[in-house]
């Protein structure tokens, strides 16, 4: 016993040691953005890879808000992500629970068919889906990335949800119908409270997904007012020059909706992949 308290400190240093610097790796990514946002454009490139820079601007998030259509994309994303989360969650939660809770034929099959899409890559079905959205005539408009975004996040967020209607209890439902609850009022007044970390979790997948996607958004989109912010920070690049510290600036500016929107759920976030992660 003494020797395993003589280690314990040891281990105790030695566990926040890793854990800050698992921060420090996952976080300077995030502080190298802040740092050539904030560098004057004529000392990006001459002072290399030093640490701090030796003067501060914030020259380039103002022209970035003012003097660019930066607003218009942020808000064309918020738009796109907002609206797939919500509609995928309420697909998916409606599935998962379908799966969860009743046998039905065919059901195998049609989890068969799920996991199945997701096997393939994205760059072999971009052509079929662009003929698909031209021949709808949604080309050019965020319904059709809304509806893209969704058709292929529903897959995993309807595996997401079960496993958490999985590990609801059916005897509550049960106790609820025998007493006068349908089935609705049973999932509406027990079953939903209970899932809600699950759908926090499922939210915060899918609106990261929606928020960062690039290549059905670059393909869909061509006219600049329905651009979403992904596409839009290649309006920074031109054809013998990019402009890091703009470029730099808006994806600093890309960082707010999603802590904010994380904040808003972080509750629910944890507790969803915690009891995701454990069952029973």
């Amino acid at each position: 016993m003494s020797a395993i308290r003589r280690r314990h400190p040891a281990l105790t240093a030695g566990k926040y040691a890793a854990l800050a610097f698992y921060l420090l790796f996952a976080l300077f990514p995030l502080y190298w953005l802040l740092k050539i946002a904030i560098t004057p454009d004529a000392l990006i490139f001459s002072e290399g890879t030093r640490l701090f820079p030796s003067d501060v601007t914030f020259t380039n998030f103002s022209t970035v808000i003012f003097q660019t259509d930066f607003l218009a994309y942020f808000g064309n994303s918020l738009i796109v992500s907002l609206g797939t989360a919500f509609l995928t969650t309420m697909f998916a939660a409606g599935a998962g629970y379908a799966f969860s809770r009743f046998v039905f034929k065919g059901k195998r099959i049609i989890i068969a068919v799920m996991l199945i899409t997701q096997m393939f890559p994205l760059l072999m079905i971009i052509a079929p889906i662009y003929k698909i959205v031209a021949d709808l005539g949604l080309l050019n408009s965020l319904t059709s990335l809304i509806i893209v975004y969704t058709a292929f996040n529903i897959p995993f967020a309807t595996f997401l949800m079960q496993s958490f209607f999985d590990g609801i209890p059916k005897d509550l439902e049960d106790a609820a119908m025998m007493d006068g609850c349908t089935r609705f009022q049973a999932l509406r007044k027990v079953v939903f409270p209970l899932t809600l970390p699950g759908l926090g979790a499922t939210l915060g997948f899918v609106f990261t997904a929606a928020w960062s996607e690039l290549l059905f958004a670059l393909m869909l989109i061509s006219k600049n007012d329905a651009m979403t912010f992904p596409v839009g920070l290649l309006t920074f690049v031109s054809k013998f020059s990019v402009d890091w510290g703009q470029m730099m600036a808006a994806g600093v500016l890309a960082l707010v909706p999603s802590c904010l929107f994380f904040i808003f759920i972080q509750r629910y976030l944890v507790q969803g992949l915690t009891s995701g992660a454990v069952k029973g």
